[in-house]
């Protein structure tokens, strides 16, 4: 069976009266992520790591912010488009690995919703979406609160 791997990286400023989406769920803070599209920097990861396993351009050429079409589009549409992309080249998700970096608002309440949006958007069980929060520790721009990163890794497998 063959299987590829992908690795995707966003980071997004957080500015005032935005919203906050994380993994396809809006979560409470006083900022949210700026951006073309809902700027949902966790799925944009993704994108980009399923784009990356399956040699494709990546999220910004594929859905530029020149094209009003994505103007406060939600990204788990847009993961879903990439989904079906994965799809036609014969693939299926096998498990994905990711890593949010922010100071604040704490993610601990919200990894369970975040799995479960991801899971359900990617139709893998629960278990295969791997969640990780963790702080810059103060340091740079990620510390001093400015905006969150995300990392993904993702494990694709031919479909059978």
């Amino acid at each position: 069976m063959e299987t590829r791997i992908g690795v995707g990286y966003d980071i997004h400023r957080l500015v005032s009266e935005r919203k906050l989406f994380i993994g396809g769920v809006e979560i409470p803070y006083i900022k949210g992520l700026l951006g073309h599209s809902d700027a949902d920097v966790l799925i944009h990861a993704i994108c980009d790591a399923l784009l990356g396993a399956i040699a494709e351009k990546d999220i910004g050429e594929l859905f530029p912010d020149t094209d009003p079409k994505y103007q406060g589009i939600s990204s788990s549409e847009l993961l879903k488009v990439v989904l079906e992309l994965v799809r036609k080249k014969g693939y299926q998700v096998s498990n994905l690995d990711t890593v949010i970096i922010a100071e604040e608002p704490k993610f601990a309440p919200f990894k369970n919703r975040i799995q479960e949006s991801l899971s359900k958007i990617m139709n893998i069980d629960k278990d295969r979406v791997g969640l990780k929060a963790k702080t810059n520790e103060g340091l740079g721009e990620l510390g001093r609160k400015e905006g969150i990163a995300c990392y993904a890794t993702v494990l694709i497998k031919k479909e059978s």
